[in-house]
């Protein structure tokens, strides 16, 4: 990869807040987004150090990590699961505290990751020399896959089929809230 070369990934154009299951699943396009940049850059440091667009990929992907990934884990954990289980009853709500066990789980895990991969990306955004372990990025980027392919699988279409257009529009206006845009 050329120095020169863009690390990161290009965007796409946002959803609204008025459909907040189809922005989680936005979010989760960002997130891979992100996880692929993390990737890209293994290699990109070992062949050209923390050059200009080295700096670039770490800074992007710290900003989302740090700012975006805890909004779209509070939007789920705050607002939807919460939801979620008070729409269920009898053994419905046993597999959905599972579920949402799980994905809690998850979300420790991968703030733990997320907080050693912080580090060495915080190095790479100063222009410090930094080595950027692929085995920890892709077990990053692995959690991260999983966690996203259940939450579709399961988690939203099941918030799609239970949630009524009333508490979709509270959880899209707590979404909003929280990202300082009410």
């Amino acid at each position: 990869m050329a120095s020169t070369m863009s690390i990161a990934a290009p965007g796409t154009a946002a959803v609204g807040f008025d459909t907040p299951l189809a922005m989680l699943g936005e979010c989760h396009r960002r997130v891979e987004r992100q996880c692929a940049t993390l990737e890209r850059l293994v290699p990109h440091l070992a062949a050209h150090g923390s050059d200009a667009a080295a700096r670039e990929a770490a800074e992007a992907v710290l900003r989302y990590f740090d700012q975006a990934a805890p909004n779209h884990h509070a939007d789920e954990e705050q607002d939807l699961f919460p939801a979620l289980l008070e729409s269920m009853a009898g053994s419905d709500a046993v597999c959905l505290r599972e579920i949402i066990t799980s994905l809690r789980a998850d979300h420790r895990e991968l703030d733990h990751r997320w907080a050693a991969l912080r580090r060495t990306l915080q190095a790479v955004a100063a222009a410090q020399p930094a080595t950027l372990e692929a085995a920890d990025v892709q077990a990053f980027a692995a959690l991260y896959a999983r966690h996203i392919e259940r939450e579709e699988g399961e988690l939203l279409p099941m918030a799609d089929r239970l949630l009524g257009a009333g508490e979709l529009e509270r959880i899209g206006h707590a979404m909003q809230r929280r990202r300082g845009l009410a």
